[in-house]
């Protein structure tokens, strides 16, 4: 038994998992995201592969290759020629140890005083801001944006905005 690493059809990942874990014999780790994304109509919270059309999986090569290989959603084992790389168990365990048990690791949108942050939907959508000021009783915050060639002030709704990653 060893880890191999699967490719999946596209935005299938989940589905390959769901029917692997099916398989006897077969463990599936299929680690992903869950954030914030912006989009015209405001924030939405999506959840993600870490890897997209990517997915592991810890079987018997010599006896599962064929049902792994050809199970819904799965396009292949990673293979280069006829070299099966394995996944040393570390890897895995650090890359669980990272995310949590539940295979879901939640990237908070939670704001302070000095974070940039994006709006999203609304009159101000596409802009970007400086937090000053959280205001959790109205569940506002007070941001300073460049607007209309100068720095304003605006309070804005905390549904309406998502903080900034670095390097995004």
């Amino acid at each position: 038994m060893a880890w191999f690493c699967l490719r999946s059809q596209p935005k299938h990942e989940h589905i390959a998992a769901g029917h692997l874990q099916k398989l006897e014999g077969v463990e599936v780790f299929n680690p992903r995201l869950r954030f914030v994304r912006n989009t015209r109509i405001g924030p939405v919270t999506v959840t993600e592969s870490m890897f997209p059309n990517y997915l592991f999986a810890k079987f018997d090569w010599e006896q599962s290759l064929n049902r792994i290989h050809y199970s819904p959603g799965v396009s292949g084992v990673v293979h280069f020629g006829n070299k099966w790389p394995t996944i040393p168990d570390s890897a895995i365990e650090e890359i669980r140890r990272l995310i949590g048990t539940e295979e879901v690791h939640v990237i908070s949108n939670q704001v302070a005083p000095g974070d940039e942050i994006d709006v999203s939907g609304g009159i101000f959508h596409g802009l970007q801001a400086v937090v000053t000021s959280v205001m959790p009783g109205k569940d506002r915050v007070l941001v300073l944006m460049d607007f209309l060639g100068r720095q304003t002030a605006v309070e804005i709704e905390m549904r309406s905005i998502i903080r900034r990653s670095p390097g995004r």
